[in-house]
């Protein structure tokens, strides 16, 4: 496709980011308080069109874990971006005591957001706090998958941010390749590890820094010790959120051999309390992709198929559009579909270990996960799941609760993702560290001129001392 209507926006941000110089606290914070005002104004809209565009989604779903937490983290940095913002002291050592180190953050310039559709106002809007916090202007590419909810985004972005502050872009895959190529000062995906790959690449023509949040097959272990009944309260809330469609949702859940079978029963008990009105209630939400629909259909015929026990909370009336109830896998083999790829729905692969040192290879022998559930009371069991295992954030006796954090940064690891964000690590994310030595009265790279003679010899001694 032509790149030029691209390109020019990039250049129209960039030349007004030169022009402007780097906006002070008060216009950061004012940028913060515009899209405040977007998401309160428009909820009600946006909760409207992400529904339509899904086949149907639970209003509350959208508004509790798509605009409450972006409206947190709002206040969050409006609360302490002023401190964010002051430079950072620095130490030296004794031998360069006539020196004055310091670190200011500045803005890198413009930085591009592409935004997955199962969260999209969280993952398209949440970096772009971020992004303003540091002072930079951003585009944004929404998913093509989700065409009502991309249109109300850039008309409301357009209705409260100029075009050179913030602009969204609209297209298909096309697009959304040219996005990736643009010159950005930052680019910021979250998505799949396979399109993540092919963001990289496209970004690494023009040197772009990236930071992807992939996913992956997030675990749950539950320790011996844990209550089964906690355990699947808490799983299937974070399970079952979304219809399953979420990046940081237990994908998998690792449990003793004896307790399989009650925290299968546990689980779909759990499923009905949450959901009385089955499939068809105003809380259960469908998937909104007819190719993820069918892709877990076949995993779980393909399970059938090799003799795999399957339980499915009662779907006593009829579904409506792409739904899938509540369902668990008991130990299905793991060579199979469910438990190849990340699942992405509300279907719940449980696998046995006999000791907990097997539940610890079998996460490890995996690409790292985006998270980690530990669930246990005992603190040398929490000790040694979180020294042993490598995960992206972590939440110990629940799910989904770190991404809430405002002063936690978050992002995966390996496959699951490069770099972390969120509050100040993502002010810091999308700001140049830029460190500064200020000679104050004697510059001691005086004594190192040559020629060379005893001071230089006596100060090569000290600066290459052992300790």
């Amino acid at each position: 496709m032509d790149d030029q209507p691209l390109l020019s926006t990039l250049a129209s941000q960039r030349a007004a980011f030169l022009k402007d110089g780097f906006p002070d606290l008060g216009l950061r914070r004012d940028r913060l308080a515009r899209l405040g005002r977007l998401l309160t104004e428009s909820a009600d809209a946006f909760s409207d069109v992400i529904s339509r565009d899904f086949g149907f989604r639970s209003h509350e779903e959208t508004k509790l874990l798509e605009i409450a937490p972006l409206m947190g983290a709002i206040r969050h940095a409006r609360a302490h971006l002023g401190r964010w913002m002051k430079a950072d002291r620095r130490g030296r050592s004794f031998e360069f005591v006539q020196l004055k180190n310091h670190v200011r953050y500045q803005p890198l310039g413009v930085v591009g957001i592409m935004a997955s559709w199962n969260y999209p106002l969280f993952v398209a809007l949440g970096p772009l706090i971020d992004v303003l916090a540091g002072g930079n202007r951003a585009m944004i590419k929404p998913s093509e998958l989700l065409p009502e909810t991309s249109r109300l985004l850039a008309a409301r972005i357009g209705a409260y941010f100029s075009p050179d502050e913030v602009s969204v872009v609209e297209g298909g895959v096309n697009l959304a390749a040219a996005f990736a190529r643009l010159p950005f000062d930052h680019l910021v995906f979250t998505g799949s590890t396979a399109v993540g790959r092919k963001v990289m690449a496209a970004a690494a023509e023009n040197l772009t820094p990236v930071t992807l949040e992939l996913g992956g097959k997030s675990p749950a272990l539950v320790a011996p010790d844990y209550p089964i009944e906690d355990a699947a309260r808490d799983i299937a809330f974070g399970k079952l959120m979304n219809a399953g469609q979420t990046c940081i949702a237990p994908d998998y859940v690792l449990v003793e051999r004896r307790k399989l079978g009650a925290l299968a029963e546990a689980f779909i008990d759990r499923a009905q309390r949450f959901y009385p009105a089955g499939t068809t209630g105003s809380d259960y939400s469908t998937l909104a992709l007819p190719r993820a629909y069918e892709r877990l259909l076949n995993g779980l015929q393909e399970c059938r198929e090799r003799g795999v026990k399957i339980l499915t909370a009662d779907v006593a009336r009829p579904p409506r559009g792409l739904v899938i109830a509540p369902t668990v896998v008991i130990d299905p083999p793991a060579d199979c579909a469910l438990m190849a790829e990340e699942i992405f729905g509300p279907v719940l692969p449980l696998v046995p270990y006999d000791d907990l040192s097997d539940a610890l290879a079998f996460i490890n022998a995996r690409p790292r996960p985006l998270a980690l559930y530990a669930f246990t009371h005992q603190s040398a069991t929490e000790r040694r799941i979180l020294r042993e295992t490598i995960s992206g954030n972590v939440t110990v006796n629940g799910t989904l609760l770190h991404v809430t954090q405002n002063d936690l940064p978050f992002g995966g690891v390996g496959a699951s993702g490069i770099g972390a964000y969120h509050g100040r690590e993502g002010f810091v994310r999308f700001s140049h560290a830029r460190g500064i030595t200020k000679v104050r009265l004697f510059n001691p790279s005086r004594l190192a001129q040559p020629p060379y003679g005893a001071i230089a010899e006596w100060l090569k001694w000290l600066l290459m001392r052992r300790w």
